[in-house]
């Protein structure tokens, strides 16, 4: 390894720490929702390992639950993860012309919201790939160990206390949500807009399965979305 490498490694470690730990807090929270479902500690740490990915990983249980078919599961975790396919694309323009494509491979299997981010930010006119393995190799153990430990914690917290950490999830999603909706009326608007159809599809449609009311609700309000309020080129 060369000098330039094991420096932005170190520097991977360094800004991915806070991101780790960070994921094993989400982490343990989707490990309660596993427990829920009926996932082993060693199922939910190699989903977790596997699906790097809170949206997709809580859309993936909630199927499970409902012992969806696989192409059910398969389809909607594709549909909640579709824009890391955009932040791939966006980060690989990072990379010098001739990085070698097993690189590029191994950076976008955990392309996360913020390890794009601190990637992005990064200065220099390239980005080096060594930098995005440092931050994986504190993101990926943070989020899978995070995973397994809340579903063994289900085993030794008092019910309240289990009931308690399986709303941190959900408090994780407003987090998501709110600063975006408050700052552009639009995602505002979508956001509303997908409150109440979920719940009317769910009152008015109980014979469709969760996984797939998601995913037609997912595509048709993104969709629409999209067509009728295109992002201007700037």
């Amino acid at each position: 390894m060369t000098n330039d490498n094991r420096q932005a490694l170190m520097d991977g470690l360094r800004d991915g720490t806070p991101i780790g730990l960070g994921y094993f807090v989400v982490g343990f929270s989707l490990g309660i929702v596993a427990k829920y479902v009926g996932l082993s500690p060693l199922q939910g740490f190699v989903i977790s390992l596997l699906n790097n990915a809170s949206a997709g990983e809580y859309a993936a249980f909630t199927v499970i639950g409902s012992d969806a078919p696989y192409i059910e599961i398969a389809l909607l975790t594709f549909i909640a993860n579709a824009r890391y396919v955009l932040m791939s694309t966006v980060l690989s323009q990072k990379f010098s012309p001739d990085t070698p494509f097993y690189h590029r491979i191994f950076v976008g299997f955990d392309v996360t919201d913020e390890i794009f981010g601190i990637s992005i930010a990064r200065g220099g006119k390239w980005l080096n790939p060594f930098y995005n393995y440092g931050a994986m190799l504190t993101a990926l153990p943070g989020w899978s160990l995070g995973t397994a430990c809340g579903i063994v914690a289900w085993n030794f917290f008092p019910e309240a206390a289990v009931s308690a950490l399986s709303v941190a999830l959900y408090g994780m999603f407003l987090a998501v949500i709110i600063p975006p909706a408050r700052k552009d009326k639009i995602i505002g608007g979508a956001v509303v807009i997908s409150f109440l159809l979920s719940w009317l599809a769910e009152t008015f449609l109980p014979d469709i399965s969760a996984g797939n009311r998601t995913i037609v609700l997912t595509v048709l309000i993104a969709g629409a979305a999209a067509i009728l309020y295109p992002v201007k080129d700037e």
